[in-house]
């Protein structure tokens, strides 16, 4: 039982997982995962919003037997600690992209991984990880990208009005923070293929309170539009710096029908890094590793298996 979600992880289905627990700040707990040999080969998972590490649990089982996979929940996600982030709160947790990043770096430090990884990530998990990346070029050796951003909304994408509506309004603050609207909603619209209701009530399970969530809010309003937001720097140098990790093996899987990260972001992937093997879905949505994660896991892993480090 994790003290900020009621409920035992033995009631999320497939998530056959014991998470482990760091100190990542002082006074604040960071969940993961760390599952198959020690010495195998490391891949690193990172998720978005409004998930938690639930969302790889498939591709995680589909590796473990050969593959050191490390999967953690962000601050204030999933099975992690959930602090305030109200000046004199503590402890206190700054929820900003810089804060993601640097917290990626410290926990794989205290794991001793300092060789090689193989870099997967969905939604925010792609700007957080390419800003790990861009930063231990020398580790990142083959990279899984589904569904994310690691760049500035390209030109023609403009910003989706419901995702404006979370990020600058206090009425959608309060509709996210409230009543649960944004991770509820994504359960929903961000699959093609309907989950089934336990699986959807453990995507919203660790976000059963206005205080836990507030990392959901947070990552909306983090969304950088333009120079002067805070993560603008960091996103805005990811994407002019894509373009090195090209020489490295790359696998996109894409769910066309996603409304966020949808053809214009895949394409800037692919004009960034032309020898990505990519498989794209026209009947799979933002959760592309739930509604096709019977095909993409083989196909990762075959992935993985032609590309050894």
């Amino acid at each position: 039982m994790d003290a900020s979600v009621g409920a035992s992880v033995d009631e999320f289905p497939d998530y056959p997982f014991v998470p482990r627990r760091i100190e990542i700040r002082p006074g604040i707990a960071l969940s993961y995962l760390d599952e198959g040999p020690r010495d195998g080969e490391v891949v690193v998972m990172l998720h978005g919003n409004p998930s938690w590490s639930y969302y790889w649990r498939h591709l995680v089982v589909g590796l473990r037997d050969r593959y050191r996979c490390i999967v953690p929940d962000h601050v204030g996600m999933g099975l992690s600690d959930k602090p305030d982030d109200a000046q004199g709160a503590s402890p206190r947790y700054d929820y900003t992209l810089r804060s993601r990043v640097d917290d990626v770096t410290t926990l794989l430090d205290a794991l001793g991984i300092t060789g090689p990884v193989t870099l997967a990530v969905h939604d925010w998990g792609g700007m957080i990880g390419i800003g790990w990346a861009l930063r231990h070029l020398q580790q990142v050796r083959r990279l899984v990208i589904l569904n994310t951003a690691t760049f500035p909304l390209p030109p023609a994408k403009p910003m989706p009005r419901s995702l404006a509506f979370g990020r600058d309004s206090a009425l959608g603050a309060l509709a996210i923070r409230g009543f649960n609207a944004f991770s509820a909603i994504a359960s929903h619209v961000g699959v093609a293929r309907r989950m089934p209701p336990a699986v959807r009530r453990a995507y919203v399970a660790p976000y059963d309170s206005w205080a836990n969530r507030i990392a959901t809010l947070r990552f909306v309003q983090d969304i950088p539009l333009r120079e002067g937001d805070p993560a603008w720097p960091l996103v805005e140098e990811s994407g002019r710096h894509l373009h090195e990790l090209a020489d490295r093996p790359v696998f996109i899987g894409w769910g066309l029908r996603d409304f966020v990260f949808d053809r214009h972001c895949l394409a800037t992937f692919t004009a960034a890094l032309p020898h990505a093997d990519v498989h794209a879905f026209e009947d799979a949505d933002h959760y592309v590793l739930e509604d096709k994660h019977d095909v993409l896991v083989p196909m990762i892993r075959d992935f993985l298996e032609a590309h050894p480090l």
